[in-house]
């Protein structure tokens, strides 16, 4: 493949994602969803492209002709189908990337509860899951134990996590794992928006928002994903002299910093692994958490040593949007259909499992373990428990538009803990060759034990202080 085949590949992805904000702009139902323009974008590519648009033409062209792909060519979807692996690991690099850790005690107060409350959704997922792999989805569709892990990779993790593992699934001997887990997420994403929203709406009827009483509110260029003109800040700042190094430049440099020291720390324990023990299981595991923990150990350098305070947050996060833009439309664009169609019974089945049990915990959970201001906060972390984080801050802003409660911050505090283990972190990355080397059996009961840590935390603790006070 030609270096000008990758750039017009790239090219055009941007297209597929101008398109999205075009649409997402005009369409009031898809502004009414709060669709990102990645999964706008990355459904039409898919509609367009050899799944859909290209199997309905090779009914009258062939399938060998120029239009069996649609509007895609072949060498575009190979270029498309690796940038999800490649992009998750500069979203977990940012992680950390220009943060400063507030106090412990003040993280502990406010984001603990919705810290119990999460740990108690995602490893909740992984019992639901697992249960229904060896109750029913190994013994009569035949497919591995760790396909039990795939509710939470999908949900939790998104689609950034569910291409991290691409690999990994086809090391495991189920690569099919890789296109069900992106219709997860795809799956979550949607009802995420859609069911909450719905529960905004049920809120506000019920007298369960404290915050808002309508969710009329948005202006229509809110809808539309647009700042409002008095409400666009300065952004990313210039720390460093552009006749030096574009300070755009600087920051994906540190970025890349980041992953390289990620890399080396995989490549350490790769051999490490292999030297003293004689086994590869470390061969199983995706760069980007090791990434996300170079991210970490670079913050520690720069808050040492960055005296000149070159490293600015807002540009990290711009960094990180725009791989996960480029992350969320690849994958989508990518996913095959043909596969979630052959194992789509299963599909189903973990995917409406996995709802209903995010929508047990919210209501069963969330008001007893989250007293002050529940509904803000467990909001949150049922967006993000079958969404994204994204799904989650967004469905928060509703509920909050001017960030009074102390859900945001809860929230954020919460992901100091929660992203290092799950929602894409250790946990999520490990999970499915943990339970294809030892069996779903070991990791079901140690599943069981954190969420039983996870709910008495929330019930008996935090529940229990919230209402002594």
């Amino acid at each position: 493949m030609s270096p000008e085949q990758i750039g017009f590949a790239l090219l055009y992805l941007g297209l597929f994602l101008l398109i999205g904000k075009w649409v997402r702009m005009h369409s009031t139902w898809m502004q009414n969803l709060f669709l990102p323009a990645s999964v706008i974008g990355g459904f039409l590519a898919l509609l367009l492209g050899p799944e859909v648009l290209g199997k309905i033409l090779q009914n009258f062209t062939g399938e060998e002709s120029f239009w069996a792909t649609g509007i895609l060519t072949s060498e575009i979807i190979e270029v498309w189908s690796a940038l999800p692996g490649l992009m998750i690991n500069i979203v977990f690099a940012t992680l950390f990337i220009g943060t400063v850790l507030p106090n412990l005690k003040r993280v502990w107060n406010i984001g603990g509860p919705q810290l119990a409350f999460g740990w108690t959704l995602g490893w909740g997922q992984y019992v639901i899951g697992l249960l229904l792999a060896m109750l029913i989805l190994v013994p009569f569709y035949d497919m591995p134990p760790f396909i039990g892990a795939l509710i939470e990779v999908g949900f939790e993790g998104g689609h950034g996590t569910a291409a991290g593992l691409q690999s990994t699934f086809e090391e495991l001997g189920f690569p099919e794992a890789y296109d069900i887990a992106v219709g997860l997420a795809t799956v979550g994403i949607l009802s995420g928006v859609v069911v909450g929203i719905v529960l905004i709406n049920w809120g506000v009827r019920k007298n369960k928002t404290q915050m808002i009483t309508d969710v009329k509110g948005l202006s229509p260029t809110q809808k539309a994903g647009i700042v409002e003109v008095e409400e666009r800040g300065e952004g990313s700042k210039q720390t460093v002299r552009p006749e030096s190094i574009d300070t755009f430049t600087f920051h994906f440099t540190i970025v890349g910093l980041a992953i390289f020291v990620g890399y080396i720390i995989l490549q350490g324990i790769t051999w490490l692994e292999a030297a003293l023990f004689g086994s590869d299981f470390m061969t199983y595991i995706p760069l980007f958490p090791l990434a996300m923990i170079g991210g970490l150990i670079v913050q520690i350098f720069i808050s040492k040593f960055d005296t000149s305070k070159l490293v600015d947050r807002n540009t990290i996060t711009s960094i990180q949007g725009f791989s996960l833009d480029i992350l969320i439309a690849s994958a989508i664009a990518t996913v095959s259909i043909s596969v979630i169609g052959e194992y789509l019974v299963p599909f189903l089945i973990l995917a409406l499992f996995g709802i209903a049990w995010n929508l047990f915990g919210f209501f069963v959970f969330g008001p007893r373990m989250m007293s002050d201001y529940w509904f803000e906060r467990a909001i949150g972390d049922f967006g993000q428990s079958t969404g994204v984080t994204a799904t989650g801050l967004m469905l928060m802003r509703v509920a909050d538009p001017e960030m009074k409660s102390p859900a945001a911050e809860g929230f954020g505090y919460k992901q100091l803990v929660f992203e290092p283990f799950l929602g894409g972190g250790l946990v999520t990355a490990l999970s499915a060759p943990l339970i294809f080397i030892w069996g779903p059996w070991p990791f079901l009961i140690f599943s069981i034990l954190m969420l039983i840590i996870g709910m008495a935390a929330g019930l008996f603790y935090f529940g229990k202080r919230k209402l002594e006070q």
